[in-house]
């Protein structure tokens, strides 16, 4: 094994090792997750060589240099204020949702009108439209980190992939026989998973076009699903009240997550894939250990149904939103309640973390986005100006642009 180069993550903190095996380039992430702007470099180093083989002492001294360039930009204050940069007309009927690529260059919106667009974020101009689909467009990706493919999942029952470059279309995936409403890339790009109201959720082959699998085992339908990092689990949130985890490679079925009492509205995976993370209709979220499928923390408090959950990048905190018109965030080892984001005059559809971990998005019926310190709970921007429910929103990489996607047909660029 020779390492050839290093590369350094910001989100979440880590650096990748790029080395040569038996005549291949391969790649591995040391990732430190645990990183702060006081945490001792040379401890760390110390730390690192024990376990990787690759830093050598004379490569102590890069990697030194590498974390501290890690501390200095998680050391940075953030007091930005977002203004309105464009709004656009960008549909004739209402948004679902809205997604950036990898670098945050462009972002693409589904809609009611059957189609998707591809837009240039700092422009603000229409790259393409995606047409083809006979419905709604409901579900949308891209294939980040890459970023050079984008699907579609219809109530058309179909899926498609597209170019991001060109906007061609690649292939159409059909065999669902009920609407698609999620769907998801694994990390390395080479497969695509699909959720319908059929109660099932299928594995497509990126390259050829084909199913791989089909997923069964809920009794109703499948609203939500993730790949973990490693692209080799996908767990699948149901209206059964169930969450199936399940093995990539062979399709089958890991473990069942029984416990929740209503409908999953929301499932994710941490960056270490230690942990998962459900929201329910039932007022609560759960935290299970995704190696056992045990039930580590179930998380009260809400008064309405649990819409949205997600974890922030290094997977140590826990955002939910619900249709009480609250959000909460919590630490994810102890399932303790850190801050109530309270000010919301309706539901709250959406909910993540800027890239950095010290924000929190929420998008509502109210007709306004918020963002929130993380730690304080305090709202420090009200994003006003669109004339009817919010239903998506997403930071780009750099958490330094927002998209907001409406019912009232148009998305606007926050920057």
């Amino acid at each position: 094994m020779k390492l050839k180069r290093f590369l350094l993550r910001y989100y979440p903190p880590g650096i990748i090792l790029e080395f040569e095996k038996g005549g291949e380039l391969k790649t591995k992430s040391i990732d430190l997750l645990d990183l702060s702007p006081d945490t001792d470099a040379e401890g760390l180093i110390a730390e690192i060589r024990r376990t990787e083989p690759l830093i050598t002492a004379s490569r102590a001294n890069q990697v030194k240099h590498l974390i501290l360039r890690l501390q200095e930009k998680l050391g940075q204050q953030e007091d930005r204020r977002f203004y309105l940069f464009k709004a656009l007309q960008a549909h004739i009927l209402p948004l679902t949702n809205v997604a950036f690529n990898k670098s945050g260059s462009s972002f693409i919106t589904g809609s009611y009108d059957r189609t998707c667009k591809i837009w240039d974020t700092v422009s603000g101009e229409e790259l393409h439209t995606l047409e083809g689909h006979r419905n709604v467009v409901y579900a949308i990706a891209f294939n980040n980190p890459y970023g050079d493919k984008i699907a579609t999942g219809s109530f058309d029952k179909t899926c498609k992939l597209w170019s991001a470059e060109t906007g061609k279309c690649y292939h159409t995936f059909r065999g669902h026989t009920a609407e698609i409403v999620c769907l998801a890339f694994n990390p390395q790009s080479t497969m695509l998973a699909t959720g319908s109201m059929d109660t099932t959720a299928k594995l497509w082959d990126i390259q050829t076009g084909e199913e791989v699998a089909t997923l069964n085992g809920h009794s109703a339908e499948v609203i939500a699903l993730s790949f973990n990092t490693s692209g080799d689990r996908l767990v699948t949130g149901s209206f059964d009240h169930t969450v199936s985890l399940w093995d990539v490679p062979s399709a089958r079925r890991i473990h069942t997550l029984i416990g929740h009492r209503g409908e999953i509205s929301s499932v994710q995976f941490n960056w270490n894939c230690s942990l998962i993370v459900t929201g329910s209709m039932d007022k609560t979220s759960k935290i299970w250990d995704a190696h056992s499928g045990k039930c580590v923390s179930t998380l009260a408090g809400h008064e309405d149904e649990v819409l949205d959950v997600c974890f922030d990048l290094t997977g140590q905190l826990i955002a939910t939103a619900s249709a009480d018109g609250t959000a909460r965030v919590y630490r994810a080892a102890s399932g303790e309640c850190t801050a109530r984001l309270e000010g919301h005059e309706g539901e709250i559809s959406k909910i993540c973390f800027n890239p950095q971990g010290s924000r929190v998005l929420t998008a509502s019926a109210d007709k306004t986005a918020r963002l929130w310190d993380t730690s304080s709970g305090v709202c420090l921007q009200v994003l006003e100006g669109h004339t009817d429910e919010i239903f998506s929103s997403a930071f780009n990489y750099e958490g330094d642009t927002i998209i907001t996607g409406s019912k009232d047909n148009t998305c606007r660029i926050w920057r």
